[in-house]
């Protein structure tokens, strides 16, 4: 009798009965212990039992269907399945081909009805003993996790595993890049691409040395690990870990990840021939306006309508349709109106300046503690670069070391660059008459043109927000221009924040 032999080892099971090489050498002895049986092939996995997708059961299969053994022989029945289904197919495909089976330490004969009973018996009591294990694994991390335990997995950037604890430590290599991406996109209102764009303009990269992209910038916008928690089944807890981030600066950041994934005219890349997309904000429901279209018999007619009220009816919003064109004209008008009345934004950026200030100390002081945290990490490469030349430290150590502090450095200086520019927009200057008679000019002039593709240009660069609180009560909020360029497209270099509601918001008609 022609005999293939069957062993299973599974990573996932805490207690293996026997090794590999254990059970191949006793399925050995059992084959040769037997009268007129031959050894004529070995198929071997190491994978779990509960599915029947492994190559080597698959080859045994596919040998046993071409009836090159006679027999096939495991040690044990949970080595070929852990569900009674999955055996019950095994059985019936080997039968099918005329091709016994048999465990060596359990004597069961599957040629018989009572044999093949009885197979099937251990197959119930193996896949017990697989859900039994299962749910003692599943109770013990869930009680782990409560205590705020780390239950394994991919650890988040800027966290790693803690040796021997079972919980997670900060690394301080990564770290420090955490709450600039927060910052970056809770009050810098950066978008994930724009983040990962300047990451990668600052040379930094992911753990893995990939550059950053919107998908890596999301996943650590979106993980709460960094408010020190952990994660298990759907649930999270407290951890033992240290937070990277202030709950309030999380939330925020939570809020306009909601509000831009269910506004369509807050993404970038939306690219409709509407003038004010992405800028004309419901004063009553918060949603923004996108365009819209109804068609006539003669006429297709142009609307703005509120976001809102498209999706959930006016019952959660009654505002208004805006026809587009007049909304776009009564805006343009106010727009080179403001151009006129030179005082408008001087005054605007007087309050603008005394807001910044408020926040000049704060930016000052985490200024001052950044230069001495750079002063400690340059003068700690500094130390290890010397123990390496004079042959006091092995290069695996010293280059490990200073690896990890020229990570933190970059960190340490991406987020004093942040600080650098809010700063600079302190020194925020009102433009002069000239340069508000020249831009006034270059919006009529693209205006002229018939294009839409220049003037859109130039109103998102100029306009803050369009807030609609009624038909009859329309408030656009201008950005001061800073620098006015007329040899291309971009006529403008607008700051990155506005001046404020309250420092630049001319009186517009009625449409």
């Amino acid at each position: 009798m022609r005999i293939a032999t069957y062993t299973r080892i599974s990573t996932d099971e805490v207690n293996q009965p026997y090794s590999l090489g254990s059970q191949s050498e006793r399925l050995a002895s059992y084959v040769a212990s037997q009268e007129d049986w031959e050894m004529v092939g070995t198929f071997t996995d190491q994978m779990s039992g509960a599915k029947l997708e492994r190559p080597g059961l698959t080859n045994a299969l596919r040998a046993a269907k071409a009836g090159r053994f006679d027999l096939l022989l495991v040690y044990r029945v949970d080595r070929l399945s852990r569900s009674v289904r999955g055996l019950a197919e095994v059985l019936e495909t080997l039968d099918a081909a005329g091709v016994g089976f048999r465990s060596a330490t359990e004597p069961f004969d599957t040629t018989s009805a009572a044999g093949r009973m009885m197979v099937q018996m251990l197959g119930v009591f193996a896949e017990f003993e697989r859900a039994t294990i299962i749910d003692r694994v599943i109770a013990g991390m869930e009680r782990k996790s409560s205590q705020g335990g780390w239950c394994g997995g991919r650890h988040p950037f800027g966290y790693r595993a803690a040796k021997g604890e079972g919980t997670l430590a900060v690394d301080e290599a990564e770290s420090p890049l955490i709450p600039v991406i927060f910052d970056l996109y809770a009050n810098k209102r950066l978008g994930t691409h724009a983040i990962a764009n300047w990451l990668r303009a600052a040379g930094l990269s992911t753990r893995s040395g990939k550059p950053w992209t919107y998908k890596a910038v999301l996943t650590v916008l979106r993980n709460r690990t960094y408010l020190g928690e952990v994660h298990f089944r759907g649930t999270w807890s407290k951890g033992t870990h240290p937070a990277l981030v202030e709950a309030g600066l999380f939330d925020a950041v939570q809020a306009i990840l909601a509000e831009r994934g269910n506004d369509v005219s807050k993404r970038a890349s939306n690219s409709s021939d509407y003038l004010l997309t992405g800028l004309v904000v419901c004063g009553g429901c918060g949603c923004h306006f996108t365009g819209t279209r109804a068609t006539g018999r003669n006429a297709t007619y142009r609307y703005y309508t509120c976001g809102g009220r498209q999706r959930n009816g006016t019952k959660n919003c009654s505002s208004d349709r805006l026809p587009a064109g007049a909304l776009d004209d009564a805006v343009v008008r106010s727009l080179l109106s403001a151009y006129e009345d030179t005082d408008l934004f001087v005054k605007a950026v007087a309050e603008a300046h005394d807001r910044a200030q408020l926040g000049h100390s704060r930016n000052e002081g985490e200024l001052r503690a950044l230069d001495a945290e750079l002063a400690k990490v340059d003068a700690g490469i500094d130390r290890y670069l010397r123990a390496f030349e004079t042959g006091a430290m092995p290069e695996s150590i010293c280059g490990e070391r200073v690896k990890a502090l020229g990570s933190q450095s970059t960190a340490l200086r991406a987020r004093r660059e942040v600080l650098a520019q809010e700063m600079d927009e302190a020194d925020l200057t009102a433009p002069t008459t000239e340069e508000l008679s020249a831009l006034r000019d270059r919006v009529a002039e693209a205006i002229a043109t018939g294009d839409p593709a220049p003037v859109k240009i130039l109103l998102q660069a100029l306009i803050h927000e369009i807030r609609v609180d009624s038909k009859e009560a329309i408030h656009p909020i201008f950005r001061v221009p800073v620098g006015v360029d007329l040899s291309g497209d971009d006529a403008v270099r607008a700051p990155s924040r506005s001046v404020g509601a309250a420092g630049l918001e001319p009186t517009t008609s009625a449409v």
